[in-house]
């Protein structure tokens, strides 16, 4: 029997996996976040309404959602690296559209397409994941590859910002394309043939795998707990520096190093809670992750103006708190699936993902409203209560999936 203490330790190989994953997510991450820096010069450059911006962020979502969807049910049917190479070849595409846009549409319109590859990639890498690690391996990589996130905060949006103030917001993008290229050369050359799973499958159509996969009613429990939990994201950050820019009174130029530190501070705690991840109770990490999540989007949402400093330390909580969630929830996610549905049921859970985060995206476009251009958001603090409660909401369901998922762990101790 195996000692729990005992975590297996990363082969080299499996570190370039790693390290590549979190690249290509650095990449997808950043393509959508920057949407939210650049927010307050995209509507005032392609003259949008704060609904308009919403839907704009939601378009990738829902394009990502349904792409999600379709795949899914091809997602164990084909060699995982031959799907990530296909996809991120599309999102790069997508990138490089946007940043060929000149109006509102047409903005919409790439953001859709990039939307069609880019919400895969995640599934993909997750699947991956479960692929090629041991579930008390998982904590930590999903430590690193949410250390994504943190590495756009500090690198990807300040430098989107810079080139933005400096050459325009289109040049934001085609940074996003160039590294992105780089990346998808590495792993051509690099990643091994992803096929194990190939070994397991049915005669089932692809549509029929997707069919049954949906029915399945203890993936269902995983489905509505990831897909709740981006509701949150999606609804305060797309209008984050309008609110900083317009209500707090930031200046465009104090931006970047707003991101800059806030990103510090995920990338301090993440490698943390992944190790934690692997050792205590991830149930018990997201509560704590979530409690200090809805204290701090209280106080975010209810500013009035004050001095950077301040507004960096708050940004700084709230996102340890924001990100301490996603690890130990995407970690027992992945231990949801059997082997031979695992890369469709991450494609369904990413597809039902993206697609609540496009509704939230249009529901805060119409909760909070802007008279003109450089007026205070009104109905900020509205945003703020509403992502509370389904904060709250969202730790009843993880409990959910952390009573399915703890009985198979025990069984898989007992039976090494």
């Amino acid at each position: 029997m195996k000692s729990k203490s005992e975590i297996p330790k990363f082969t080299p190989y499996q570190k370039l996996v790693i390290a590549l994953l979190a690249i290509a997510q650095f990449t997808v991450i950043l393509d959508f976040m920057v949407i939210s820096p650049l927010g307050d010069i995209l509507m005032k450059n392609l003259n949008m309404s704060t609904s308009n911006f919403g839907f704009a962020v939601s378009a990738y979502a829902f394009s990502a959602g349904t792409s999600g969807l379709l795949a899914a049910g091809f997602a164990d049917k084909f060699d995982r690296k031959k799907l990530l190479m296909f996809f991120y070849t599309g999102f790069i595409l997508g990138t490089f559209f946007c940043a060929m846009a000149n109006s509102y549409w047409t903005l919409v319109a790439a953001r859709i397409f990039t939307g069609l590859f880019g919400g895969v990639i995640g599934s993909i890498s997750l699947a991956i994941v479960t692929d090629l690690f041991v579930l008390q391996q998982r904590g930590r990589v999903m430590g690193f590859i949410q250390m994504a996130f943190a590495s756009s905060q500090i690198l990807g949006i300040p430098l989107g910002l810079y080139f933005a103030n400096n050459w325009g917001w289109h040049s934001s993008f085609l940074m996003i394309v160039v590294l992105a290229i780089i990346t998808l050369a590495v792993i051509v050359i690099k990643l091994q043939p992803i096929n194990k799973h190939l070994e397991l499958q049915s005669d089932k159509s692809p549509f029929l795998h997707l069919f049954h996969t949906l029915g399945n009613k203890r993936y269902q429990v995983g489905f509505t707990a990831i897909a709740i939990l981006s509701v949150g994201g999606f609804m305060l950050q797309p209008f984050g520096t309008a609110y900083l820019v317009n209500n707090i009174h930031v200046s465009h130029e104090q931006l970047p190093i707003i991101f800059f530190f806030t990103g510090v501070s995920v990338l301090f705690i993440m490698p943390i809670i992944g190790r934690l991840s692997d050792k205590v109770s991830k149930l018990k990490l997201f509560a704590i992750g979530s409690l200090i999540s809805i204290i701090m989007i209280l106080i975010y949402t209810n500013l009035p103006p004050i001095p950077v400093w301040q507004i960096i330390l708050i940004n700084m909580v709230l996102f340890m708190g924001i990100m301490s969630r996603m690890v130990p929830s995407t970690t027992l996610n992945t231990a949801v699936p059997e082997t031979q549905d695992r890369g469709a049921y991450m494609a369904i859970t990413s597809s039902l993902q993206q697609i609540a985060g496009g509704i939230a995206a249009v529901c805060a476009g119409f909760i909070v409203h802007q008279e003109t251009k450089t007026s205070p958001l009104i109905n900020y603090d509205i945003l703020g209560y509403v992502i509370s409660i389904i904060t709250l909401a969202s730790i009843l369901l993880i409990q959910r999936v952390d009573s399915m998922v703890n009985p198979r762990e025990r069984v898989t101790e007992v039976a090494i």
